[in-house]
């Protein structure tokens, strides 16, 4: 165990880097946009003195890196600076976020339930059946599910289940929790299809193995061999892509929101980007930035957890 602890600090340490460019990379990004956020919030007929005073009262008169220690010493005590849209104007960004980060967790969380429940027995069931019309029709499925951009797939749900068959709400929260199917879906199924092709692929070669082979020459039933030995060791290498998993629902939880006019985080972000609302972007995008960083430093040590060879070497 000591090891492992020992694993564990060393992720860390190296996370807090990757996390301080993450933030230098975000405020550059936003610095070098077009567009001015002052010119937004000011009055229609605003003089230049009085946008002045704007730019002056919002710091965006001064240099870059004077902005980005203000901003990276705001941040090191929790503080993600105000909002300068003008539905928002003068809000806690920090509080806009809490808002709306429980709305996308649960889609994140819903989608990732779906992508792993549909992906995991799919990759199992076409192992098994190598060559077979079953695993062919899986492997199509998986190449037309990952091919197609969330948006288009996101609008083809909405118009099958919400328009024609009227069946689920096409947009918000006005259905309760039916409205959150069509956007999980629509978020999960890309994933569920690269789970699918990993977990077949891993569960191939484990069960070529010769451990495999053995077994199964002193007569086990091919269910425990396949459920209780094979699984456990092919699953493995779909534990350490469950950090790439969450960039790419990080990703798509941004477009996803914003068909279907869902509440969180993304939405949030498409709507200041229209506002030039730079200081809620960058608290948006930095959230979920975060969100990587934990994810992959999460699938680091659940990997060593589960081989040990991991954190002995």
């Amino acid at each position: 165990m000591a090891d492992l602890v020992a694993y564990v600090i060393r992720k860390i340490l190296l996370a807090i880097p990757v996390i301080i460019l993450a933030t230098f990379i975000v405020f550059l990004m936003l610095y070098l946009t077009p567009g001015d956020p002052v010119i937004a919030i000011a009055p229609p007929h605003a003089s230049v003195d009085e946008i002045q005073k704007l730019r002056v009262k919002y710091g965006f008169d001064q240099p870059f890196i004077v902005q980005y220690g203000k901003f990276l010493w705001r941040l090191m005590h929790g503080d993600l600076g105000t909002s300068v849209g003008r539905a928002t104007l003068n809000l806690n960004v920090g509080d806009l976020i809490v808002q709306r980060l429980p709305r996308t967790l649960e889609l994140m969380a819903i989608g990732l339930a779906i992508s792993y429940s549909l992906g995991i027995p799919l990759g199992i069931f076409s192992a098994r059946r190598q060559n077979s019309w079953g695993d062919r029709s899986v492997m199509v499925f998986t190449l037309v599910a990952y091919a197609m951009p969330s948006f288009w797939l996101g609008i083809l749900l909405m118009l099958l289940f919400a328009v024609y068959l009227g069946w689920l709400p096409a947009e918000g929260t006005v259905g309760g929790y039916g409205s959150i199917a069509l956007p999980a879906i629509t978020l999960g199924v890309g994933n569920a299809a690269l789970t699918t092709r990993m977990m077949r692929s891993s569960m191939l070669e484990v069960t070529r193995q010769d451990y495999i082979t053995q077994l199964r020459s002193r007569g086990l039933p091919e269910r425990e061999i396949i459920y209780k030995h094979a699984v456990k060791n092919a699953i493995l290498p779909v534990i350490t892509v469950i950090g790439l998993d969450i960039g790419w629902f990080v990703g798509g939880a941004v477009v996803v929101e914003t068909v279907f006019a869902w509440p969180g985080l993304g939405m949030l972000i498409t709507t200041s980007i229209s506002n030039h609302d730079f200081p809620v972007v960058q608290g948006c995008i930095l959230i979920l930035a975060l969100f990587v960083v934990f994810g992959n430093l999460m699938a680091d040590i659940l990997y060593a957890y589960v081989d040990p060879r991991v954190r002995l070497g």
